[in-house]
């Protein structure tokens, strides 16, 4: 039976080096976030809002702690979160904004992260651009990218920012369910050729994730660690 599949994405309030680890620069907060289920045409998109409806700058810990009540409600309803890369990012931000670090470490365990997947199997990461080449999805909209979310929110730009996040969650799901359907994965290369992963369970929850085999990285001049995404969960062997 296929999976009913929810994707979660959110935006940073914060622009952050890209020289240096964004951990190092919190707190970011959050402007925004669009979920999509995999039998949804439209996505739902959450921000903070003023009196009269109009976006705020960033979402207030009740408001992201009502956005985690009605994921919950989501989970309990039969769908599985997914997201591209939120356990290194997306999960880590909402337990420390919404200050439910409980609640995000377990949805953070038990959903399914795509890139984390590829990158347990792998030993290297992919973007979500290159993923939907891969499979034919479009990918980032033309001339933006999420450093420039925070810049553009910040300037009213409020609808810019929301057609960017709610193109992320439709790229994660087409990703997800297109690779169910062909039992596996394909991305195009940092050299513009086309790769593939076998999936023949299907895509993996974080926790299932992490109990793959280390894949071989002896290739790799500084290889990651799976520490870099799981260490603020406290998992056994991971960093405190």
């Amino acid at each position: 039976m296929t999976k009913r599949y929810l994707a979660l994405d959110l935006e940073t309030a914060r622009l952050t080096d890209a020289a240096s680890d964004w951990r190092g620069q919190r707190p970011l907060g959050i402007t925004c976030v669009a979920l999509l289920g995999s039998d949804q045409d439209l996505p739902q998109l959450w921000h903070g809002a003023n009196s009269d409806g109009t976006p705020t700058p960033r979402m207030t810990p009740a408001e992201l702690g009502a956005l985690l009540a009605h994921l919950q409600h989501m989970v309990d309803s039969g769908y599985t979160l997914l997201s591209w890369n939120g356990l290194g990012f997306d999960w880590e931000i909402l337990a420390e904004e919404s200050g439910d670090l409980a609640s995000c470490r377990k949805f953070a365990l038990d959903h399914v992260d795509l890139m984390f997947h590829i990158f347990c199997q792998k030993g290297f990461a992919v973007s979500l651009d290159k993923a939907a080449q891969g499979l034919g999805f479009p990918g980032k909209p033309p001339g933006m990218t999420g450093r420039m979310a925070p810049q553009l929110w910040a300037e009213g730009h409020h609808a810019e920012v929301l057609k960017y996040v709610a193109q992320d969650v439709r790229a994660a799901i087409g990703i997800a369910t297109e690779s169910e359907r062909r039992s596996a994965f394909a991305w195009v290369t940092s050299r513009g050729s086309r790769s593939s992963m076998p999936l023949p369970a299907g895509w993996l929850s974080v926790k299932a994730a992490c109990r793959l085999p280390l894949p071989d990285t002896s290739w790799m001049d500084d290889p990651w660690p799976r520490e870099k995404f799981t260490g603020w969960l406290a998992l056994p062997g991971s960093r405190k």
